[in-house]
């Protein structure tokens, strides 16, 4: 038996009344409420938009140059040692 996850947050927004019109139309096509279906649609939009940011996928040549850059020794980055050596803004005595 799947579980339910309560619904606790609440999400409001403002829109013209032709934009309520079709989101209540188009729910009622789905058979669902207006708030099911807004909310469905959004969180699709939301796996659309996120999903280049959560997976990624390589093939086997790419897999391979992906762990070796991962493996690979750290690139000496003078300019970055010269700046972390440096005192910082707030290193500085109130006198200075």
């Amino acid at each position: 038996m799947p579980t339910r996850t309560t619904r606790s947050e609440k999400l409001d927004l403002r829109l013209t009344r032709d934009a309520k019109r079709a989101l209540q139309a188009a729910a009622a096509v789905a058979h669902r409420s207006v708030s099911e279906f807004v909310l469905e649609s959004a969180l699709a939009r939301a796996d659309e938009a996120l999903a280049d940011r959560r997976t990624f996928g390589l093939n086997s040549a790419q897999w391979k140059a992906f762990m070796a850059a991962l493996d690979a020794p750290p690139r000496p980055l003078p300019r970055m040692e010269r700046l972390l050596k440096e005192p910082g803004f707030f290193d500085a005595g109130p006198n200075q």
